[in-house]
Parts: structure tokens; C-alpha cells; sequence
């Protein structure tokens, strides 16, 4: 590259942390170095124009967890576990409200309802018959129930007879919530550089040297804040988890506010302004799903508009304006990675779809860590 001494001399030289990622969990990483280290140098990498990840492309969702999610979780986690998580997503998104502001991200706590298929019968009837036991589990972190029966007075159509509902669920607006964390970190004397794949790096005991598709920087620290394209830099215990949505055009008259879960998470919707936005459906083909690449797949499209018009919208007149995907950071098991995983090079990734809930946390963390070594 053909960088001038102005350039070499205020962007690339003396880097104390440099992040790879511009999402949530980058962007509140790097304000939290800013935070310990006043006067440090600190760079982002980003590979997109736009962070290419969820942070932008997911359905603004602030919240912790379906019923049948939670009761799903308890199958492969211990309750301890389960509370852990829910506690951590819970604390996530305070943090995400004090360090923006609810007006800013267009925080609405609208609640959240979980409806059931036909088909799911047997799901539905446990998760009615545990709401106790989830409640009594989850009350030391609300100090209140959290889950209800819910009548569906929203005109549903082909689910079974009650809602489950969640008066602590939210939604905001996830591009409102990310340019409000890029003007933060640029105020705060942070530099982003976009459309820049870091491909490879090499930590000594000293420093981290960071290879581009376009330069090479050394930085006395790296971090790693890529989430669903973490294994790309060779962290193999997160893996990638394709994310389908859609939305309509404004509708005349919405039928429901809030945000809704259908079978255990896998699908969900809710309303922006007048508008609908419906996604998921990952679980009809893992495997084509289970990939970094941005697309779309007619399987999971098709299957999103039937349940929009059978279920979601049936009797209302609409207009599909836009389809898009995003990609998710999973694994075994849900608690985020945060580690040092080589020499002065760190890692806050495998959010598992709760991105919104935990990404400040996560990104809080791993600058702590980061800053203390």
C-alpha cells in the first residue's frame, strides 16, 4: 500500500490494541479499553463495509430466552448453568441501556410471547406445566414471575390455543444501536478501519504481528472479536450459524406489538413500526445453514413466507420488501469464549444468537482481560 508518513504515523504504527471486528462486541470492547487506558492507541479492523457478522443483520431482539429455550438448555446445561446464562444476557442488556440510552437504540419493551405449531403439542404441554418451576428457578434474577399464559389475541392462526408470555422481553433497533456505538468510539479517539480481512497473525513474546489482504501492522495486543467467523482465525470450538430474515413493506393495520418465538427459538417476529420482520428456520437444514457465507436458500425463504401467511399474518394484505441473512457464533455450549488464546492475543466470541443480550458484556470482559495482562 502506498501509505504516506501522516498515515503510517497516526494509524499503523505503535498500536497498543487492535480488534478485529466492528460489531457490538468490538465496539464495546474497544470503549472499554478507552476506558482503562486513556492514553492507548487503538485500532479496529472490520472486513465489510458494514460489520458483516449479526450485529447489524439480526432481528433487535433484547432478550434472554424463551420458555422452551430455557427448558432446552436445562436438558444440556445444569440449572446453575441456566441461570448463569440468563443472569449474564439480563446484565448485558442493562449495560447496553446505561452505556446508549434507551431513546437512543429505540429501546420498546413490548414484551415477548412464545407461540406453538400444531405439531408441537407435546412441547406446548410441558412448557405450560413447567412455568412454576421456571419461575421459581429465574426469580432470584427478577425478583418476579416471568413467564404467563397468554390468551392469542392477535389472530394467529394454526398454533396451539394459549401464548406463553414475557413482560421483561424488548426489542430495539440494531442499526440506530450501532451507529450510535461507531460515533461513541470515533468521539473517543478510536479508529475503524472497513473493508480490511485480516487473513492471518503471528504473536511473539512481545507483540502480535496482524496480516492483511492489503498491509501487515504489529500491535502490542490483538483481540478477536469475529464471533460467527472465528474459526477463519483458527478458534475451532465456535461455529458458524447462517440466519435468514425477511420483512414487509409497511401494513396498514399491524395486528401485534412485541417480539415473538416459535418452535424453541428457531423461528421468530416482530413488529418494526408497521411493519413485519420474520426469521430463522436454520433448523430445516443445519448443515447447508452451519456456514460463514452471506445467502439466502429458497428452503428456508420459502418456508419463512408460508408460516408468515399461514400463521403469522393471515388474514392481512402484505408485501414482501427484502430478504437478507446474518451469521451467529455457536457452539456446544452457550457461555461466550472469553480467553487469551495465544500470547497478547485474546478472544470474546461464540455469542450463540443472543448478541444484543451479551455483546456489551462480552466486550467488557475481554478489554479487562486484555487490559490486566
Amino acid at each position: 500500500m502506498n501509505f504516506s508518513f501522516w498515515e503510517t504515523d497516526s494509524w499503523f504504527t505503535n498500536i497498543d490494541y487492535c480488534i478485529i471486528g466492528s460489531g457490538i462486541t468490538g465496539l464495546n470492547c474497544a470503549l472499554r479499553l478507552r476506558e482503562n487506558s486513556p492514553n492507548a492507541k487503538i485500532l479496529i479492523l472490520e472486513k465489510g463495509m458494514l460489520p458483516e457478522g449479526a450485529s447489524t443483520k439480526n432481528a433487535g431482539f433484547a432478550c434472554f430466552g424463551s420458555i422452551s429455550e430455557i427448558l432446552d438448555d436445562l436438558n444440556t446445561h445444569s440449572k446453575e448453568e441456566v441461570v448463569n446464562l440468563v443472569k449474564k444476557r439480563t446484565e448485558g442488556l442493562d449495560l447496553l441501556r446505561k452505556n446508549l440510552g434507551d431513546d437512543i437504540i429505540d429501546f420498546q419493551n413490548w414484551g415477548g410471547y412464545e407461540l406453538f405449531t400444531e405439531a408441537d403439542e407435546q412441547l406446548y404441554e410441558e412448557c405450560l406445566q413447567r412455568i412454576p418451576e421456571v419461575n421459581d428457578l429465574l426469580k432470584p434474577i427478577f425478583e418476579d414471575d416471568v413467564f404467563e399464559i397468554s390468551e392469542n389475541n392477535f389472530g394467529f392462526r394454526n398454533i396451539q390455543p394459549k401464548l406463553i408470555y414475557n413482560k421483561f422481553e424488548a426489542q430495539i433497533d440494531t442499526g440506530k444501536m450501532m451507529s450510535a456505538l461507531v460515533k461513541k468510539a470515533i468521539e473517543n479517539d478510536i479508529k475503524i478501519l472497513n473493508a480490511t480481512k485480516v487473513s492471518e497473525f503471528h504473536s511473539d513474546s512481545n507483540s502480535v504481528s496482524i496480516i492483511t489482504e492489503k498491509f501487515q501492522i504489529t500491535a502490542k495486543n490483538l483481540i478477536i472479536a469475529t464471533n460467527g467467523f472465528a474459526s477463519r482465525l483458527g478458534i475451532e470450538d465456535v461455529k458458524p450459524a447462517r440466519a435468514q430474515v425477511l420483512i414487509t413493506e409497511p401494513l396498514e393495520n399491524i395486528p401485534f406489538k412485541g417480539t415473538f418465538h416459535l418452535d424453541k427459538g428457531y423461528y421468530y417476529f416482530r413488529n418494526i413500526g408497521n411493519r413485519v420482520l420474520f426469521g430463522g428456520g436454520r433448523n430445516l437444514d443445519f448443515k447447508t445453514e452451519e456456514t460463514d457465507e452471506i445467502g439466502l436458500t429458497d428452503l428456508i425463504q420459502d418456508k419463512l413466507k408460508e408460516l408468515l401467511k399461514t400463521c403469522v399474518l393471515p388474514e392481512t394484505d402484505y408485501k414482501i420488501q427484502q430478504s437478507w441473512s446474518g451469521i451467529m457464533g455457536v457452539g456446544e455450549q452457550k457461555k461466550p469464549i472469553i480467553k487469551e488464546v495465544q500470547k497478547n492475543v485474546y478472544c470474546g466470541v461464540r455469542l450463540g444468537g443472543m448478541g444484543i443480550a451479551i455483546g456489551s458484556l462480552v466486550g467488557k470482559e475481554i478489554a479487562d482481560l486484555a487490559s490486566k495482562s
